[in-house]
């Protein structure tokens, strides 16, 4: 008996590991290409679902699909209605991996074969460079795969010497939700719907449980693979949560559509064993897997419009603070995070654009000094998350040179934070100082010309643009302090004109700042990518 939980726990443990290390090394092979597929190929909701099954089926996992996706709309890259049809295709997906390990895992004894493939993986992983070591990881974990199949066949077989699970009530909505609560369970314990409907395949195919029990099992395994993307969208975006619970609903509707029917499939499946040549046992719960969730992609694209609104009602918009794109769950795929911190720091930036014009014509109020404390805030925030992106480099270049452009960013949107913190303000009187007026207006400009250019509403050359007038400002503000400081000139008294040229060269510094941070936000963005035609 020992032996034989031994082999079944051990072949688990290396199925699981197996696909982790598959589906990690094609989503770090894929890298940049699996980020400009999303981003290209979710124009509408039938795309954004054919995208998402075949994703799946290339990475064989709807978690990491589901995850990855997660990252990408927290970072803004994605829209949660382009979310939602990859979701639901990832759920169809997933089912690929059940007709694998009927197909070919369960009639033949690969574990064997496929030692070498660990070795040959272990040894790029080591050894290879770039792009490699990450395919080298994706062999091993194939092989793994298979070995662990072989373990759990090795195991079930026992078992199903020692308990007659089939024994068990099977029939009725009773033993159906029973076995489909025990699918949830088993899920949520090994993370992983693919190792669940792996595990009930080979218990099928070993006579230890009955097909309508493993049926069951298979849609509890659907129902259990939403947790892990609900779990990864704690503390995330409105928008990532909606597409959390819009893969939730989805596969719990298809479940509960699967329960209900299942007298209707099962007959169906009886049918075609006997009529249309379908092998019974694990080929015909594989093709079960494959209908019941094809169901709910009938029953829910149609109405995805209605299905998103619903989830926006659900999940309503609330306000968020400037840092809100900076999601851990996507520091696995390095492009997306810098995409994420980037987002962040423009988002930021327009906010002490926005308090710097404020100042112009105001002084420093309660509610602009909390607005600077979110800020500074959400600039360490960001500090800590980009340090963390550190630690998962892979030596990529423009990677990295990007990263650094994000830092030097900060380290001046900090500045400016600082800045403008101590900074007074101009009283209603002073902001229409003659000798102001000229000075504010250039500042303005500016100021609207960084909002244009972040959000790409500006010429190509707007950087250099806002160069030349960062630097006419210098010359505007240096003339007037010069005039200010003439005795004979001011008005208001000397008192009165130092509270002005010190107001001008804070001023000339926050401009330098701002100039600065555009600068280095245009090197930190990545290359835009199109969407397809339709």
């Amino acid at each position: 008996m020992v032996d034989v939980i031994f082999r079944l726990l051990g072949g688990i443990g290396l199925f699981l590991l197996g696909m982790a290390l598959l589906s990690d090394g094609l989503v770090g092979f894929a890298g940049d290409a699996l980020r400009r597929a999303l981003l290209r190929f979710t124009g509408t909701p039938w795309r954004a679902f054919t995208l998402g099954a075949l994703t799946t089926m290339l990475i064989q996992s709807s978690t990491a699909t589901t995850v990855t996706l997660i990252g990408f709309v927290s970072a803004g890259l994605i829209g949660y209605s382009q979310a939602i049809g990859v979701v639901i295709g990832a759920s169809l997906g997933t089912t690929a991996t059940g007709w694998f390990v009927a197909s070919l895992g369960l009639k033949v004894n690969l574990g064997y074969y496929t030692l070498p493939l660990i070795g040959i993986g272990a040894f790029m992983r080591v050894l290879g460079r770039g792009r490699w070591r990450h395919i080298g990881l994706a062999f091993a974990g194939f092989g793994m795969l298979f070995l662990g199949l072989s373990s759990m066949q090795e195991g079930m077989m026992g078992l199903a010497d020692d308990f007659d699970f089939k024994a068990l009530p099977s029939h009725g909505v009773a033993a159906h939700v029973l076995a489909m609560l025990v699918g949830v369970v088993l899920t949520t314990l090994l993370q992983s719907s693919a190792a669940a409907v792996a595990t009930t395949l080979t218990a099928l195919h070993a006579g230890t449980i009955g097909f309508e029990q493993a049926a069951a099992v298979v849609v509890g395994a659907a129902i259990g693979t939403t947790l892990t993307g609900a779990l990864v969208t704690i503390g995330g975006t409105v928008a990532a949560k909606r597409t959390a619970l819009a893969h939730i609903l989805f596969n719990l509707g298809s479940g509960v559509v699967a329960i209900v029917m299942l007298p209707i499939f099962l007959a169906l499946l009886g049918w075609l064993n006997e009529h249309a040549g379908l092998e019974a046992g694990a080929m015909s719960l594989a093709l079960f897997h494959t209908l019941f969730i094809a169901v709910g992609v009938l029953l829910f694209m149609p109405v995805v419009g209605r299905f998103e609104r619903l989830v926006a009602r659900l999940l309503p918009e609330r306000k968020q603070d400037m840092s809100r794109r900076l999601d851990t769950s996507t520091l696995g795929v390095p492009t997306v995070a810098l995409e994420a911190s980037q987002r962040a720091l423009e988002s930021i930036t327009h906010q002490l654009v926005e308090i710097q014009r404020k100042l112009l014509r105001k002084p420093l109020d309660d509610e602009l000094r909390d607005t600077l404390k979110h800020a500074q805030d959400g600039l360490n925030e960001a500090l800590q998350f980009i340090a963390k992106l550190s630690q998962q480099g892979d030596g990529d270049a423009a990677l990295h040179q990007r990263r650094v452009a994000q830092l030097h960013a900060i380290d001046h949107l900090l500045r400016l934070c600082g800045r403008l913190q101590t900074e007074t303000g101009l009283e209603p009187g002073a902001a229409e100082h003659t000798e102001i007026v000229d000075v504010r207006q250039r500042m303005e400009e500016v100021l609207a010309l960084v909002h244009e250019g972040i959000d790409g509403d500006a010429s190509l050359d707007w950087l250099d643009i806002l160069e030349r007038k960062v630097v006419e400002l210098k010359v505007s503000t240096q003339g007037v302090r010069s005039r200010l400081l003439d005795s004979d000139a001011t008005e208001g008294g000397l008192a009165y004109a130092l509270q002005l040229t010190d107001f001008l060269r804070s001023l000339e510094r926050s401009a330098t700042h701002v100039q600065r941070v555009c600068h280095y936000l245009l090197a930190g963005r990545q290359e835009p990518v199109k969407q397809a035609d339709s």
